[in-house]
Formats: C-alpha cells, sequence, structure tokens
C-alpha cells in the first residue's frame, strides 16, 4: 500500500476503474472496504483513500484496508478542506485511469456492484460523462421514519449523488473537477454534474446498487444541516435561478423560514419600542409559522416523546439558523461570476476515448 503518489504508469483498457474514497476515518469505513472487496466482476486497477482528517498524526487507514485491496491501494492527504477538494485529490492521485468512481465512506456497495459497474461503464457513449448508481436507504420496517431517517432516504432519489457516481476522466479535466468552494458534502455533486452537462457530457443512469444506511446523529444535526443554505446562494449565482429545475433539487423552506424569523425579528422589535398590539400580532404570527413547521415534521414520523421534542426543539432553532446561513452565503459569496463556457447540450467535437499511459520501454 502506498502513502504516496501512484507507482509507474500502465496501460488500461477502456472501461478500466479506479474508486476514490473520500474519508474521516468512520467506523463506516470498514464495511464500505470490506463490501467492496467481496463484490464480484472487474476490480479496480486502483484504490485512492483520501484521509481529510485535520490532524496528520492520527493513526493510518491502512488497518481498514482487507488483504484483496491493499496491493492496489493509495493513501493520500486531503488537508481537511471538504469532500469537493478531498475528491479531487483522490482523482487526480488515480492518474490517467479511464473512469473514476466515487464512493461514500458510509455506503456499503452490493454483492454484484463491481458486475454491474462493468455492465454500466461498457454501456457508456463516447459523449456518456458520468453514470449514476441506484442508492438504497434501509430504514426501519417495524415503525415510521423519524425525521433524520427521512431526510437522509431523500438520498435514494438525488439526481445526481456522488455517495457512489462513475466519472469519465476525461470530463473531470475538461471541467477541472469539483468546485473546491463547496466545503461540506452539499450541492458540489450537483454543481459539478451541471458543469459536465454544460460542457457537452451527459449523465445517464446506471444499473449497480449500492446502500446508503442512515448513520447515528445528534438531536440538533438538522440544526447543523442548515449551513447547505450558503451553499444555495453560491449555486444561484454560478448557475442562476433554474438551476433548481435543472438539477432535481426540492426548493425546501427558506421563503417560510424568512417570513417566520422576520415575524420573530419584529415582534421583538415591536415589544422594545413598546408598541404591544404589533408585537402580539408578530408572536401570533410566529408562533402560528413554527407550530406549522413542527406538525409538518412530526404527522410523518413515530411521534414519540423523544422524537416529538426534537422536533419541537429544532423547529424553534431552525428558521432562524436557515436565515442567519442565507445571509452569510449572500455576504461570502456577493462576487462570485457566473459559470461560463459551451453552451448547454453543446457535443464533444470528437468520441472522447480515454487516453492511455505507455508503459516505459
Amino acid at each position: 500500500m502506498s502513502e504516496a503518489a501512484p507507482s509507474a504508469p500502465a496501460a488500461y483498457a477502456d472501461d478500466a476503474y479506479a474508486v476514490v474514497i473520500p474519508t474521516l476515518g468512520r467506523p463506516s469505513l470498514t464495511a464500505c472496504l470490506r463490501a467492496l472487496a467481496r463484490s464480484g466482476g472487474p476490480r479496480p486497477v486502483r484504490l485512492v483513500l483520501v484521509d481529510d482528517r485535520p490532524d496528520p498524526a492520527v493513526a493510518e487507514l491502512t488497518g481498514k484496508v482487507p488483504e484483496q485491496l491493499r496491493a492496489l491501494t493509495t493513501v493520500v492527504r486531503g488537508g481537511a478542506r471538504g469532500p469537493a477538494a478531498a475528491r479531487n485529490a483522490g482523482w487526480r492521485a488515480a492518474g490517467s485511469v479511464p473512469w473514476i468512481v466515487f464512493l461514500d465512506d458510509d455506503v456499503v456497495p452490493s454483492a454484484s456492484w463491481g458486475e454491474d459497474l462493468a455492465l454500466d461503464l461498457a454501456g457508456a457513449a463516447f459523449r456518456t460523462g458520468a453514470v449514476t448508481a441506484r442508492i438504497d436507504v434501509p430504514l426501519p420496517p417495524d415503525r415510521r421514519p423519524t425525521d433524520w431517517e427521512r431526510n437522509t432516504a431523500g438520498l435514494a432519489t438525488a439526481r445526481w449523488i456522488t455517495a457512489d457516481m462513475a466519472y469519465r476522466r476525461a470530463a473531470l479535466e475538461a471541467v477541472g473537477g469539483f468546485d473546491e468552494r463547496f466545503r461540506r458534502a452539499f450541492r458540489e455533486d450537483a454543481e459539478l454534474a451541471l458543469r459536465i452537462i454544460a460542457a457537452g457530457w451527459t449523465v445517464t443512469a446506471g444499473c449497480r446498487r449500492t446502500t446508503h444506511p442512515v448513520r447515528p446523529a445528534g438531536r440538533w444535526v438538522s440544526v447543523r444541516l442548515q449551513a447547505g443554505n450558503a451553499d444555495d446562494v453560491l449555486m444561484t449565482r454560478l448557475h442562476g435561478r433554474t438551476w433548481w429545475r435543472r438539477a432535481g433539487a426540492p426548493r425546501g423552506r427558506l421563503p417560510r423560514h424568512l417570513a417566520v424569523t422576520g415575524a420573530a425579528v419584529t415582534g421583538l422589535a415591536c415589544a422594545a419600542l413598546g408598541r404591544r398590539r404589533a408585537a402580539a400580532a408578530c408572536a401570533g404570527l410566529w408562533l402560528a409559522g413554527t407550530a406549522e413547521f413542527a406538525l409538518a415534521r412530526t404527522v410523518p414520523g413515530p411521534r414519540t416523546r423523544d422524537e416529538v421534542a426534537t422536533v419541537a426543539l429544532t423547529s424553534v432553532a431552525i428558521p432562524p439558523a436557515a436565515v442567519w446561513h442565507w445571509l452569510r452565503g449572500q455576504l461570502v459569496h456577493r462576487g462570485v461570476l457566473p459559470v461560463t463556457g459551451p453552451g448547454p447540450g453543446e457535443p464533444p467535437r470528437h468520441p472522447r476515448a480515454p487516453d492511455r499511459e505507455r508503459v516505459p520501454s
């Protein structure tokens, strides 16, 4: 196993692939790698683990790699700059392998994953820049899912999720890879796919299946997720207001959060100025909006005491958190210019068969 750049170059078949997994060293990485090792079909020619932990002195990841994959494995440092930067470091470290398959470290490839991936890549046309996978999110069979479980289940219908996504290396090179301004695991996948399509490539649906378990999360996870509102601002700056429709992304509740938070702020201001009636009216609007939000999140769930308490507390905190991150995004990304490049649908001029590395004589 190598901790540095890949060794001497080799010649690759057109459907050869490397697997890139950015990781923070979570326990789920072991299950992911074991499933990858057990999967049938052609093996990856390289496995690149991108260690994105902030502390370079922590234990190495070598112990998590199954014996079957160790000779193929390269570990590179990601610099703790987020998943977009980590994936860029990974696919560039993989060398000239024609296909790069990105996996998250908390997914479990199916037993036939390798065989199905081979079919996906064999069926890719020269204009195919990426091939998606089918993501399964197992939910409890004996009760209604919690708010967090329903949130994770949304990954199953995400259009271009990089939990399992195969990209042609030539397409990644053509657009420069992921935009590293996206520091969280949110929107960086859709942003790349929009640029890939705008550059004339297509993104097709594959047949391989990968399971994305619901990982444990604390009570306030839904509040922390509101940081993604700043990424939505960046997406709008880059791709215009229609990116939601083109990416098939849900719009969320930001307009309602703005209204509820506005009512709260206005009510506090009115109370400070001694305008009791106006303050009471604003408080009523805030209470009604918060109650509606909490009810919409509670009804589909298991309605246990703990779940109801979690939803009630976070329904108060989410609207102002969402508005704060949206305003922060407006400030931080105010100078971002729109993406420019080839017009949508413009095909590559020539079939882009993957370049081959030559073995030195």
